[in-house]
């Protein structure tokens, strides 16, 4: 048996790029394409404004169905905000300045620094965000700020700083689009990103940012935990949409190790060549090193 593997010949495809490296999408296109989402969910969710008591009774089945189901009340985190005013407002700050910032950011970088990981969390978010669109369209929600029934406090409103207007004249923003709550599944997506793509052992405190985001989003009285739950299981679905196979060990191929990746390959390509001489079983423990 000859262990040794010939070299792929200039130029060929197995040596033109390796199957680990992914280039960049157009820097000019994905502008375009994420510009253009934002875009159409932020008019998408107007099509949504209009529907206040359907908002309202709504609100009222989701609050009747956590009690229900004895899950925690909402108002046992507010209460922790309410201790005093400096907690409340920087709960609010996160609410209003953290969102979107990240998001944009954990994209950006990951287009930069991390290509190969870009296109697939791109898409789980323009994935999540579309669901999300269609189930405010579907489902309109009255946040819990403004169901009289659960008795919390609109922190926005009494300590600042607030991103929403009266819900009557407010042109800006539809505030009847309660679930799912986008602020937390696009905080465990940015968390899941992170994750996946760095190596550090530290890596597993990006999971604090969708923890704190949920505190927030309960604690100032902007949504219900059914939201937050709603949001996790379509990111759970777009993940498992969108995700190619699973390798033999069962981790997603376009999710291993780039390091592990170009092994892989390299070992595949018989680049490993065992030097002239060796006996045969070194070869072949050599070629398979």
């Amino acid at each position: 048996m000859n262990a040794r593997t010939e070299p792929a010949p200039a130029g060929s495809d197995a040596t033109a790029r390796p199957p680990h490296v992914i280039a960049r999408p157009p820097l000019v296109r994905e502008l375009l394409l994420v510009a253009g989402l934002f875009l159409v969910y932020k008019f998408g969710r107007q099509l949504a404004t209009g529907h206040t008591g359907e908002a309202f009774h709504n609100a009222q089945r989701v609050w009747d169905f956590e009690r229900a189901v004895q899950l925690p009340g909402e108002g046992a985190v507010q209460s922790l905000l309410l201790h005093g005013d400096g907690l409340a407002h920087v709960a609010n700050t996160y609410y209003a300045a953290v969102h979107f910032p990240a998001t944009v950011a954990f994209l950006v970088w990951l287009y930069l620094r991390r290509p190969a990981h870009y296109v697939w969390a791109r898409r789980v978010l323009a994935a999540v965000t579309a669901a999300a669109l269609v189930l405010h369209l579907l489902f309109p929600l009255a946040p819990p700020r403004m169901l009289a029934a659960t008795g919390l406090v609109d922190t926005a409103r009494v300590y600042g700083p607030s991103v929403y207007g009266n819900p009557a004249t407010d042109s800006l923003s539809n505030q009847f689009a309660a679930m799912p709550s986008l602020h937390f599944g696009w905080a465990l997506m940015v968390a899941i990103g992170l994750i996946v793509a760095t190596r550090s052992r530290w890596r597993w405190l990006w999971l604090l940012h969708p923890l704190l985001t949920l505190l927030v989003i309960v604690g100032t009285a902007n949504h219900y935990w059914l939201d937050a739950i709603v949001a996790t299981a379509l990111l759970g679905l777009a993940l498992a949409m969108i995700l190619p196979g699973t390798s033999s060990g069962g981790t997603p191929v376009s999710l291993r190790s780039p390091h592990r990746t170009a092994t892989t390959a390299r070992r595949a390509r018989g680049t490993l060549v065992p030097a002239q001489g060796r006996s045969e079983e070194q070869a072949l423990a050599g070629a398979g090193r």
